[in-house]
């Protein structure tokens, strides 16, 4: 049974930047959060996968620019944006939400919920009605003007080893610590099969299978991920990220310690003493996991934020304003 409401709301302390503020549309928008709430749990409720596609946007915004809501710009003839860049081109999910969720927000308060904060709002939201634990989201983010496809090279990508995972969330200031409660959130959600489909077919000159991957998980991938007669694997072929995509627990973590990461970048958190403690300490643990998610959540999403004059409201999240 999947939670309407934030039932399971827990209020996490942590350094918020001067300009973002808990409660920042309490005067200006008072219904702006629960607006944005309504319309996750709407599209939710249609299509479950919708949870996990909101907080990979979130994620992927603001390794990109930081969290300046940027993804959500679309591409024009004359530039190509975020979102039809190598890690996100035909695989962001959520667009409509976050439109629904402004359509409404423009006509209760027109020009004054950013679309980063309504990406912020609706991340927070998505682990919530997954059955997870919900924070308190800073607030006052405002939009940038800029979306570049080549930009997002700077997302970790799913074939990452540890220390490329480590350089690319250090670069937005997150801890080691903070890298290793984030990646739980691929206990949630799909994965199209081109995204590991090398650690079953084409691992190494030496090793076609990647050896650290459970034998039976790899022979379960290959049976849901075939080759083709051209030898390559359907780019639309997708499985689930584990055995429960729609419940946000600490099953990732199990899966890990089982060899059963579907990711290289999953994986290789056994690699090193100190993230496979944490490792550990996650699958044993679920609240103590889903605290620190929540905390490195609010962390990352004051990633390079854009505040005061800098950046614009836009009026349509899917373009910058005229």
């Amino acid at each position: 049974m999947f939670p309407i409401v934030l039932a399971l709301t827990l209020i996490f302390s942590s350094q918020i930047e001067a300009e973002l503020q808990v409660n920042f549309y309490r005067n200006t928008c008072p219904n702006a959060e629960l607006i944005i709430r309504q319309e996750v749990q709407r599209a939710y409720f249609r299509d479950r996968g919708i949870a996990p596609g909101l907080v990979r946007m979130h994620f992927h915004d603001c390794f990109v620019r930081g969290c300046d809501g940027s993804v959500l710009i679309k591409s024009t003839p004359g530039n190509s944006a975020e979102e039809d860049g190598p890690s996100n081109a035909g695989s962001l999910r959520g667009f409509e939400v976050i439109e629904s969720a402004k359509a409404r927000l423009e006509q209760e308060c027109r020009g004054v919920v950013s679309c980063a904060d309504i990406l912020a709002y609706a991340a927070r939201d998505s682990i919530v009605v997954s059955g997870g634990l919900g924070w308190d989201v800073p607030a006052g983010r405002r939009d940038g003007q800029i979306s570049l496809a080549t930009e997002t090279i700077d997302i970790p990508a799913p074939f990452n080893n540890l220390d490329q995972n480590l350089q690319a969330f250090a670069k937005k200031g997150l801890s080691s610590d903070n890298m290793v409660a984030l990646l739980g959130a691929h206990t949630i959600g799909c994965s199209h099969c081109s995204q590991f489909s090398n650690r079953l077919y084409n691992f190494s000159p030496a090793n076609s299978q990647d050896s650290t991957l459970d034998p039976l998980y790899a022979m379960q991938l290959k049976q849901q991920c075939p080759r083709g007669p051209n030898g390559n694997v359907d780019p639309n072929a997708v499985v689930f990220m584990n055995f429960s995509p729609t419940a946000f627990e600490n099953s990732y973590y199990v899966d890990v310690l089982r060899n059963r990461g579907l990711f290289t970048s999953d994986q290789t958190l056994t690699t090193s003493p100190d993230t496979l403690s944490e490792v550990r300490d996650y699958a044993r643990n679920n609240i103590q996991w889903q605290t620190d998610f929540a905390d490195a959540m609010i962390k990352m999403s004051q990633v390079e934020v854009l505040t005061g004059n800098a950046g614009e409201i836009r009026l349509n999240c899917r373009a910058i304003n005229p």
